[in-house]
């Protein structure tokens, strides 16, 4: 039995009609990206060759690059899937640039913590992390291996606050609470804060103070608790890849959709975007952990080619190079996939897959060849469509049919 058919028998009806509907729509689902991804040999090897130069300690990256219409979401959503199945921790975003402007970090940040997927867990980072700690200070009998577990590297605001989450509030007596100098001691509102802190919402300092206080945090004072700039959140998703680490995970995998558009911003928000975008394609260090995975158009690449890298500004009397590298020269040797439109034999593959989904959703038994073939010649008069379009009038072809099967059952 192969997995098609394995994780086909294995699902319920609902799930199953849930992912024809979707289709049918012309909606994304990622039920059915396990059932209908073409060329998953060549995507599997893709992505484990990044994950190897991971284990190994070195730097890994990967674009998928395609028209639109060609599966990079598709792609993604598999790849998401398959870091799932391998033990790693995964996120996956959209870069819209109105909700999720690459240049903000910040928010990039916020998206990543807000979607993160953690293998065999539906916990968010923060529920997580507060019952990882909770099982090993029942095994260590102590919390001291699981402060030591948070890397070096971690930005003092989050160490802070992964320390708080874990930690437990000051005893007070009743008689304690009411003095004067415990007046902001308030238990309820510490877990809320803390949470909220660790996925980058704004939140006054003086109130993420008291918690870390009362939740006795000794060293909270030693830095300032204020994230400027996008280093600290930048560094801070380098630092969580590794946390993931040595919590047993294999790492942080990042999937990162529509890339193209960073380069429909401004000039001034492109440069930016590029010195962020081109810490994660470094080699010069490996990023321990982390694994990000972007989805861009092949015009995104030509743009970054094509920009004015000899452009300069003047600051205090002399001129600066307007961008920090030549990006055009420097990402030539990225590890790039190129997305190709599917050939007949994929969509043969496609037809029968879709074929065997809708008819076991549907509890009916269509005639292989007679479908096959008109839903190949469908195929053939919708060739310009993209591949979302296709399918969409594929499942509409298998509802006309199981209507007429349905239609001789009852005239019979």
């Amino acid at each position: 039995m192969n997995d098609f058919t394995s994780l086909l028998e294995s699902s319920d009806n609902f799930i199953l009609r849930r992912a024809v509907e979707r289709l049918r729509d012309g909606l994304f689902d990622p039920f059915a990206v396990k059932l209908l991804t073409a060329r998953e040999l060549q995507l599997n090897k893709l992505f484990d060759r990044g994950a190897q130069l991971l284990s190994r300690n070195e730097p890994s990256h990967l674009c998928i690059c395609g028209a639109y219409g060609q599966g990079k979401s598709h792609s993604l959503t598999y790849m998401q899937e398959r870091a799932l199945s391998q033990g790693f921790v995964t996120s996956l975003i959209n870069l819209d640039p109105r909700e999720i402007p690459f240049h903000d970090f910040r928010q990039v940040y916020r998206a990543l913590v807000s979607r993160i997927c953690i293998p065999g867990s539906d916990d968010t980072l923060e529920q997580y992390w507060k019952k990882w700690a909770q099982e090993q200070k029942t095994v260590q009998g102590n919390m001291a291996g699981v402060v030591e577990t948070i890397p070096a590297s971690m930005p003092h605001f989050f160490k802070s606050v992964l320390t708080a989450i874990v930690g437990k509030n000051i005893p007070l007596s009743r008689k304690q609470r009411h003095l004067k100098k415990n007046k902001t001691f308030r238990p309820r509102e510490f877990p809320w804060l803390l949470a909220n802190a660790l996925k980058g919402e704004s939140l006054p300092v003086y109130r993420l103070r008291h918690a870390l206080r009362y939740r006795q945090v000794s060293f909270y004072k030693e830095a300032s608790l204020v994230c400027n700039g996008w280093e600290t959140y930048f560094q801070t998703v380098c630092s969580l890849a590794e946390l993931f680490e040595n919590m047993g995970f294999k790492g942080w995998v990042l999937l990162f959709d529509e890339g193209e558009s960073i380069g429909q911003r401004p000039v001034n928000i492109r440069r930016k975007s590029y010195m962020i975008l081109d810490r994660f394609f470094s080699s010069a260090a490996a990023l321990p952990g982390l694994y990000p995975i972007f989805a861009f158009t092949d015009g995104f690449f030509m743009q970054v080619r094509g920009e004015d890298y000899e452009r300069v500004y003047t600051s205090k009397g002399q001129e600066c190079p307007y961008f920090e590298k030549n990006y055009g020269e420097l990402w030539q040797h990225l590890n790039v996939h190129h997305l190709h439109d599917l050939v007949a034999e994929d969509w043969q593959n496609i037809i029968t897959r879709l074929t065997d989904l809708h008819a076991r959703a549907y509890n009916w038994t269509p005639s292989v060849e007679e479908i096959g073939g008109r839903m190949a010649e469908l195929l053939e008069e919708t060739v310009e469509r993209e591949a979302r379009l296709k399918i969409k009038g594929l499942v509409e072809y298998l509802d006309i049919g199981q209507q007429e099967v349905v239609l001789g059952y009852n005239q019979a």
